[in-house]
C-alpha cells in the first residue's frame, strides 16, 4: 500500500510539474511578445520594459532546459552525449543566475526612476537603448563565465552508479571536486545571491518610503473625499514590489528545501521534484503578476476580445 502511495504521488508531481513549466512558459511567450510590440511600436522604450521582456525571455529558456533535465529525471528519454549534457546543464545554470540579476537590475531600475532629480540616484537615469543593452550584454557575459564549471565538470553517464559522481540527471553527472574548491565555488555564489538580495532589499525600502511620502504629500494636497489616482510609476512601482515578495519567497522556500534534502547526494526524486516545482515556481508566477497588473496588456486583451466578438 506503501508503494502504491510513493508511486501514485510520483505520477502526480509528474503532472503537476509539466502542468507548471507550461503555464510559465505559455505566460512568458505572451509577455515577451506584448513588450517586443512594445519595442517596435515605441521610438524611446522604457528601461522597466525592456528589462522585464529580457526577463521573460530568460524564463522561458529557463523553462525549457528544466524541461529537457525532468524528462531525462522521469526516465522518458536520456540526454545522450556529453554535448546534451553539457549544453542543458550549462544553460539552466546560466539562465538561473540571469533570473536573479535581471530581478535586481529591476528592482533598482525602478528605484532610479521613481527618485526625486535632488536624489543622488538621479544621474544614473538611463536614457538611451545602448545603455541597456550593454547592461544585458554585462549580465550575460558575467553570468556565462561565473558557470563555465559546468563546461567542464558535466559528463553524460548513462547506466552508471558511482558514490563519486553528483548526480544530475539519470544520464548526466558532474565530476567530483575538492572540497576547498566547491566550498570556494560555494562561497562565492552564496556572497553573490546575498549581494543581489540585499540590493534588491534596499531598492525595495527605498521604493516604500517614495511610495509613503508619495502619499502623505497626496494627502496633504487633496481632501479626504477624493482619492487621487496612482500615477503609471506608482502603479510600475507597486508590481514591482509583488514581483520581489514572490522572488523572495520562492528563493527562501527553495534554500530551505534544497538544504534539508540533499538533492544530488541522496537520489531521492520525489525531494527533488518538489525542489524543481519550487525552483521553477517565480519563473511561472512572475509573468502571470506582471500580466494581471499591466493595464495596457489589459486594453489591448479587451478590445482584441470586441473585435472578435
Amino acid at each position: 500500500m506503501n508503494k502504491n502511495s510513493k508511486e501514485f504521488s510520483f505520477i502526480d508531481i509528474q503532472y503537476l510539474f509539466f502542468f507548471e513549466v507550461s503555464i510559465g512558459i505559455i505566460a512568458n511567450i505572451i509577455l515577451l511578445l506584448f513588450y517586443v510590440l512594445i519595442f517596435l511600436l515605441e521610438h524611446r522604450p522604457k528601461p522597466i520594459d525592456l528589462t522585464i521582456g529580457h526577463l521573460a525571455l530568460i524564463h522561458i529558456g529557463m523553462l525549457v532546459t528544466t524541461c529537457f533535465t525532468a524528462i531525462d529525471i522521469f526516465g522518458f528519454q536520456g540526454l545522450g552525449d556529453d554535448i546534451k549534457c553539457k549544453s542543458v546543464i550549462y544553460l539552466h545554470r546560466v539562465m538561473r543566475g540571469l533570473s536573479i540579476c535581471t530581478t535586481c537590475l529591476l528592482s533598482v531600475l525602478q528605484a532610479i526612476t521613481l527618485s526625486p532629480r535632488s536624489s543622488c540616484l538621479a544621474k544614473f537615469k538611463q536614457k538611451s537603448l545602448t545603455q541597456n543593452l550593454c547592461c544585458f550584454l554585462f549580465l550575460w557575459v558575467f553570468n556565462m563565465l561565473i558557470s563555465s564549471q559546468f563546461l567542464i565538470s558535466t559528463i553524460a553517464t548513462p547506466n552508471v552508479t558511482s558514490h563519486n559522481l553528483m548526480f544530475v540527471t539519470r544520464s548526466c553527472s558532474l565530476w567530483p571536486i575538492s572540497y576547498l574548491l566547491k566550498y570556494i565555488y560555494f562561497l562565492l555564489m552564496t556572497l553573490q545571491e546575498m549581494f543581489l538580495i540585499g540590493l534588491m532589499g534596499l531598492s525595495n525600502v527605498y521604493m516604500v518610503s517614495l511610495l509613503y511620502r508619495h502619499k502623505r504629500q497626496s494627502q496633504h494636497l487633496h481632501s479626504t473625499n477624493l482619492c487621487p489616482k496612482a500615477s503609471p510609476e506608482q502603479r510600475a512601482t507597486q508590481t514591482l514590489l509583488s514581483l520581489m515578495s514572490v522572488f523572495i519567497v520562492v528563493y527562501a522556500l527553495d534554500c530551505v528545501i534544497t538544504s534539508t534534502s540533499g538533492v544530488f547526494w541522496k537520489r531521492n526524486q520525489i525531494h527533488h521534484f518538489v525542489q524543481m516545482l519550487v525552483s521553477n515556481g517565480y519563473a511561472t508566477i512572475s509573468p502571470l503578476v506582471v500580466i494581471s497588473t499591466e493595464k495596457r496588456m489589459i486594453k489591448c486583451l479587451i478590445s482584441m476580445c470586441w473585435k472578435d466578438s
